[in-house]
């Protein structure tokens, strides 16, 4: 039995046992929630710019951003302010956002809460790509813009491929094939890095420690570049939203209904894979954004992709600034990497959802 949902899409009636899904926010809701999510990103920059070794009251850092955009003088502090905090900040959003927007695309796709890049192997595969790029590159600024992310972006790709290729049973993505599958390549993909690591000795600390997850390389034209490859990445799945919606309903039934199932797949997942190996070449393997924020904007506005793609966009990036900040605060003057900071918070958080899954099957 299907019923018709909020935002005129069919969406399929809810099993026995299983929670119905949030109907679809009406347009204010919608504005409302995207507007207070934008706020709280804006309150977390200011702080993640304003906290750190010298702290900065928050008035000096609206300030000091005005004077860099209005060409006037700059004070001693501006240097802090707007060449190293700032684009750390700005590149901690956009790797949240792009990561959250993966996740959303992913999980949308397979039809599976527990599909995220990191635990599909994706971030492995992009990681991979770019520390070949980067042994194979060196520190050139071709290399490091252009070569690494392009690599990231080709491994990203193969690996997905190779996942679902395992995964697929007569047409169809069974939830337990994919997750293994993802797992078992994200697992071999890590010991083929752990392996060129060793191979190219010159390259391993920097290669380790980026791996970890960390923001430390933040500059500039990083910002331009993931800027760049968001808005790249991002713009057909929010086009074609409506067609998200239909993929939940299943690729026979969205085919139904005049969707090219397997041609619209390919095409979000190489959108997908694009914003994760933006991500994953800028600030290494953060994981869990893309299983933990989707999930969690999900069950406040509903499954209507064109609420859920922006709201977590916007949360993945809060959550991403947070923890950036919590990770140079925690034990200063040491700064954790990044990517153990989400591993904390996901690690507990995909156990409950794992549970929760099992009570409501």
């Amino acid at each position: 039995m299907r019923e018709q949902g909020a935002s005129g899409t069919e969406t399929a009636a809810p099993a026995r046992g299983r929670r119905p899904l949030r109907p679809a926010l009406r347009p204010a809701s919608r504005a409302a929630v995207l507007v207070a999510l934008a706020a709280g990103l804006a309150v977390a920059m200011v702080a993640g710019v304003a906290v750190g070794a010298v702290r900065v009251a928050p008035g000096e850092v609206l300030a000091a951003i005005g004077r860099a955009l209005s060409g006037a003088a700059r004070t001693a502090d501006d240097a802090i302010i707007v060449d190293l905090r700032l684009p750390r900040v700005l590149l901690a959003a956009l790797v949240g956002a792009c990561l959250a927007t993966a996740g959303v695309l992913y999980q949308a796709l397979f039809r599976n809460a527990l599909a995220d890049p990191y635990i599909l192997g994706v971030s492995s595969g992009a990681g991979l790509g770019a520390t070949l790029a980067f042994v194979a590159a060196g520190t050139t600024t071709a290399g490091v813009l252009v070569g690494v992310p392009a690599g990231a972006f080709l491994g990203a790709l193969a690996t997905i491929a190779l996942v679902v290729a395992l995964a697929e049973r007569a047409g169809r993505f069974e939830s337990t094939s994919l997750l293994l599958a993802g797992v078992a390549v994200s697992y071999t993909l890590a010991a083929l890095t752990s392996f060129v690591m060793v191979v190219s000795r010159e390259s391993m600390h920097a290669v380790v420690f980026w791996m970890m997850g960390g923001l430390q390389r933040a500059s500039w034209p990083w910002v331009g570049m993931l800027a760049a490859v968001l808005a790249g990445g991002a713009a057909a799945p929010l086009a074609r939203s409506r067609d998200l919606d239909l993929m939940l309903l299943g690729d026979e039934r969205a085919s139904q209904l005049g969707l090219d199932a397997r041609r619209f797949t390919l095409a979000m997942l190489a959108c997908a894979s694009l914003v994760v190996a933006g991500a994953v070449s800028v600030s290494g393997l953060i994981g869990f954004v893309g299983l933990m924020v989707p999930h969690a904007v999900r069950l406040v506005v509903g499954p209507d992709h064109r609420t859920l793609l922006p709201a977590s966009a916007l949360a993945g990036a809060i959550a991403v600034v947070l923890a950036d900040l919590l990770a140079r605060i925690v034990l200063a003057p040491v700064e954790l990497p990044v990517g153990i900071v989400t591993a904390l918070a996901g690690g507990p958080f995909f156990v409950w959802l794992l549970t929760r899954k099992e009570r409501a099957a």
